[in-house]
C-alpha cells in the first residue's frame, strides 16, 4: 500500500509527454520542419545550442517507452501529434507516412492496456505556416480545423480522449512577446493576434472533432494562482495585469464566452481587437467535456515599470507585474516554488469564477530535479517524489472540496528537450542517458507505480 492520499475509484492516473520533446527523427517519414526546428537551430536561441533533432528518439524507440507505460500501470497516456509529421507543409493531403507512426503508437498503447489521450498541438507549428504568418494569420486557426480532421479520421476509432491545444498561453505569449520560445518574437497586437487565432483553431477543431463522432474533447491550460506581495492600490493592479495575461486571456473566452475584463488596462491600444469577428466568441466557447490544468507553481507578483514607456511600442509581455519569488518555499531546477496547497486554491478558484465547469483533467504536473545515476545504477529522486506526493495530496484535498477532478498526468514519463532550457532540466520518471538512449526507472517512477497499483487495491475493497 503507497501513501497516496484517497481519490475516487475511477480516478485516472496517467503521464504525459510531447511529440517536439521526444520523438527526434526530424527528416524521417516525410515529416516538415517545425517552428522549433528553425528555433532550435538558430544560434543563441537554446542552451549550448541543443535541438529536438534526436531527443528521446522515441520515433524509434516507442516500443521500449510503451513498455515503460505498461510496467508503471498507468490508465492512460497523454502524447501528442506533431502536426509538420501529418502535414509538412501544414495544409493539403496527410503524409500517409506520419500517421502510419502514429497508427502503430496507438495500436501499441491498446495492446498494453493503456489508453492514448491525444494532444493534436503542443507547440510544433509547421514552419510552412509560420512563414505565412503563422498564429497572428487567421488563415492558420482554418488549417488547424483541417490538420484536425485529418487525425481524428485516422485515429478517432481507436482514441477516446482529445485535447486540441496545449496551453495556448506560451505558444501566444512566450513565442510572440517575450521572445523565448518558437517563434522567437517580441511584439505587441501581433502577439494578441496569435492569442485570438489559437482559441479560434481550438473551437473550430472542437466542431470537426464532434463532427468525427470524437469521445471526450477539451483543452489543456496552464492557469497559474497569481497573488499579489501586498493589499495596496498598485500591488492589486499589477495581480490584476498579470492574471490577465497569465489566464483570463484564455478561460474567459472559452469558459465564459467573454473577453477579458481588465484587457484594456493590461494592454492599453495593443489590445484594438482587429483581429476579432462577430460570432468568433461563440467558436471559441464550445461546449467541452473536459477541461486539462497544466499546474508546476504559484506566482507571487509585485507592480514595476512598464519596459517601453510609449504604450504603441509595447510588446503584448509589458504589462508593469514581475515575478516577486515565495519565501521559504522549496524551489525546483527550473526555480519554481514548491507550494502544493496553491493547486487546490486554483482548482477551486475555477469552479468559482465559472459556474457549469466541465470535470478536470491535471494533464501535467511534475519538477525539474538534479537527478544523477548513482554508482549503484539507481536514481534517488526524493524531491520528485514528493512533490508528486504532495500534489496529488492537493488534488485529493480539492475533490473533497466538490471539485470535479478525474484524473492526473504527470509530466514527464522521460527525461526530455526542455524547449530553451535543451537538455539541462529532467522532468522524467525515467532517466534517459542522451548519449546511449538508455532508460532508466527512477525512485519516483517506482513510487507512481505503487502509488497507482495501492490505490486500485483500495478501490477494490471498496
Amino acid at each position: 500500500m503507497s501513501d497516496l492520499p484517497v481519490l475516487p475509484p475511477d480516478f485516472v492516473f496517467g503521464v504525459a509527454t510531447a511529440s517536439y520533446q521526444i520523438e527526434g527523427a526530424v527528416r524521417e517519414g516525410g515529416r516538415g520542419p517545425s517552428i522549433w526546428d528553425t528555433f532550435s537551430h538558430t544560434p543563441g536561441r537554446v542552451a549550448r545550442g541543443e535541438t529536438g533533432d534526436v531527443a528521446c528518439d522515441h520515433y524509434h524507440r516507442y516500443r521500449e517507452d510503451v513498455a515503460l507505460l505498461r510496467d508503471l500501470g498507468v490508465d492512460s497516456y497523454r502524447f501528442s501529434t506533431a502536426w509538420p509529421r501529418v502535414q509538412p507543409e501544414g495544409r493539403g493531403p496527410a503524409n500517409a507516412a506520419g500517421l502510419d507512426f502514429y497508427d502503430r503508437l496507438v495500436d501499441e498503447l491498446l495492446a498494453a492496456g493503456v489508453a492514448p489521450a491525444l494532444t493534436l498541438y503542443h507547440w510544433d507549428l509547421p514552419q510552412a505556416l509560420e512563414d505565412a504568418g503563422g498564429w497572428r494569420a487567421r488563415d492558420t486557426a482554418h488549417r488547424f480545423a483541417d490538420y484536425a480532421s485529418l487525425v481524428v479520421g485516422r485515429l478517432g476509432d481507436r482514441v477516446a480522449r482529445w485535447i486540441t491545444l496545449n496551453e495556448p498561453f506560451c505558444s501566444a505569449f512566450i513565442g510572440h512577446a517575450e521572445g523565448r520560445h518558437a517563434p522567437g518574437a517580441r511584439e505587441g497586437t501581433p502577439a494578441l493576434a496569435a492569442a485570438h487565432h489559437l482559441l479560434l483553431a481550438h473551437g473550430l477543431a472542437v466542431s470537426c472533432l464532434r463532427d468525427a463522432g470524437a469521445g471526450e474533447v477539451g483543452i489543456t491550460l496552464n492557469p497559474e494562482r497569481i497573488t499579489a506581495v501586498g493589499g495596496g492600490e498598485e500591488e492589486i493592479a499589477a495581480a490584476r495585469r498579470a492574471e490577465t495575461l497569465r489566464n483570463l486571456a484564455f478561460t474567459d473566452p472559452i469558459l465564459g464566452a467573454r473577453y477579458p475584463e481588465w484587457e484594456r488596462e493590461t494592454w492599453g491600444p495593443l489590445a484594438d481587437g482587429s483581429y476579432r469577428r462577430d460570432g468568433d466568441l461563440a467558436v471559441i466557447a464550445a461546449p467541452l467535456d473536459f477541461l486539462g490544468v497544466n499546474y508546476y507553481a504559484p506566482s507571487r507578483v509585485a507592480p514595476a515599470p512598464r519596459v517601453e514607456a510609449d504604450p504603441a511600442r509595447r510588446t503584448a509581455w509589458d504589462v508593469g507585474a514581475v515575478a516577486a519569488g515565495w519565501p521559504g518555499a522549496r524551489t525546483t531546477e527550473m526555480g519554481w516554488p514548491v507550494v502544493p496547497s496553491t493547486l487546490t486554491d486554483l482548482l477551486t478558484g475555477l469552479v468559482e469564477r465559472y459556474p457549469g465547469l466541465p470535470p478536470l483533467y491535471i494533464t501535467e504536473n511534475g519538477s525539474a530535479e538534479a537527478d544523477q545515476v548513482g554508482p549503484d545504477g539507481v536514481v534517488h529522486d526524493e524531491g520528485r517524489v514528493d512533490y508528486l506526493r504532495e500534489h496529488l495530496g492537493a488534488v485529493a484535498r480539492a475533490v473533497d472540496l466538490g471539485v470535479d477532478v478525474r484524473g492526473y498526468y504527470a509530466w514527464s514519463l522521460l527525461d526530455n528537450f526542455e524547449w530553451a532550457y535543451g537538455y539541462d532540466r529532467r522532468f522524467g520518471l525515467v532517466h534517459v542517458d542522451y548519449d546511449t538512449q538508455t532508460r532508466t526507472p527512477k525512485d519516483s517512477y517506482h513510487w507512481y507505480r505503487r502509488a497507482i497499483a495501492g490505490h486500485r487495491e483500495r478501490s477494490a475493497r471498496g
